[in-house]
């Protein structure tokens, strides 16, 4: 390369590399991709999706046929996406190791749908703002590597096992860094609502991929009591790492109730399969 970085070091380097579509609101001179808040279209015969009695707010529906398509993000290629969640008993419920109150619910094209008003009765979900949703590619590189982070030897801490070893084996880490905002220069400001790339650290709280990789662990635990502490720490960051290749965040984004930020995951064998009711939920409290 002209930057004088050894092609195999940029090969590797470029498997940790994602990209993901952020959605926000725009100018009307742009393709509209999806709506945030307001009403949602649901099939005629469907009711307003709901936890335990409680009606779930919605957040957003995408249109999957206008949105960007994007190499190792197989999103269906037509029909709706609709994410709901109630995020403060998500989270209440996520604390206790229970995936409630949340879903996301996928409309084939050509099915009949309609305006579903907010259910009658009871306590009502707080709407969110209804405005269109607009649609760019963003590259993302995993916690550790991210071009914005002041102080990568902390964040390396809490990086995967594959981004701490491929920064020890490689010597052109910031240059290739460098290069990927040179090549897919972007402007990262807000965003309503992020599809695929990488799942982030809010807060203090642990990554989806930690919680599971910790909750596999005390699975593990309950037949293997006697695990030696060393094998438990490799046996679950190698989980984590494992979990992170297999799972894609399928939505992420900032809540209307305060301090709490929604994150639906699912496995991108899952998602090629259009097996959305294997989504899950992780919720997180931001403070």
């Amino acid at each position: 390369m002209e930057r004088g970085i050894p092609a195999d070091q940029v090969d590797r380097f470029a498997e940790q590399l994602r990209f993901a579509i952020w959605v926000g609101g725009g100018d009307g001179g742009e393709d509209v991709v999806g709506q945030s808040g307001g009403l949602p279209r649901l099939p005629v015969d469907a009711e307003w999706p709901s936890e335990r009695g409680i009606p779930l707010p919605f957040v957003a529906s995408l249109d999957c046929a206008a949105l960007p398509k994007v190499e190792r993000l197989p999103l269906p290629v037509d029909g709706s996406l609709l994410f709901f969640l109630d995020p403060e008993n998500a989270f209440d419920a996520c604390s206790r190791g229970y995936d409630a109150y949340a879903q996301v619910r996928y409309v084939p094209a050509g099915t009949e749908t309609a305006v579903r008003q907010l259910p009658s009765g009871g306590e009502l979900p707080q709407p969110y703002p209804e405005y269109r949703l607009y649609a760019d590619v963003v590259p993302e590189l995993p916690p550790g590597l991210e071009p914005d982070d002041e102080d990568r030897d902390d964040s390396l801490m809490f990086a995967s096992d594959a981004v701490q070893q491929l920064v020890g084996e490689l010597t052109y880490t910031d240059e290739l860094i460098a290069l990927v905002q040179d090549l897919w220069p972007t402007e990262n400001g807000l965003a309503s609502l992020r599809i695929g790339g990488y799942t982030k650290r809010i807060g203090g709280s642990y990554s989806p991929e930690e919680q599971m990789a910790r909750a596999s662990l005390r699975a593990r635990l309950e037949t293997e009591p006697d695990l030696a502490r060393p094998e438990r720490m490799r046996w679950r960051r190698e989980e984590e790492s494992r979990l992170i290749r297999e799972w894609v965040p399928l939505a992420q984004f900032p809540t209307e109730f305060f301090c709490h930020f929604g994150r639906f995951l699912i496995r991108f064998d899952d998602l090629a399969a259009g097996r959305f009711d294997q989504m899950r939920s992780f919720p997180a409290f931001t403070e």
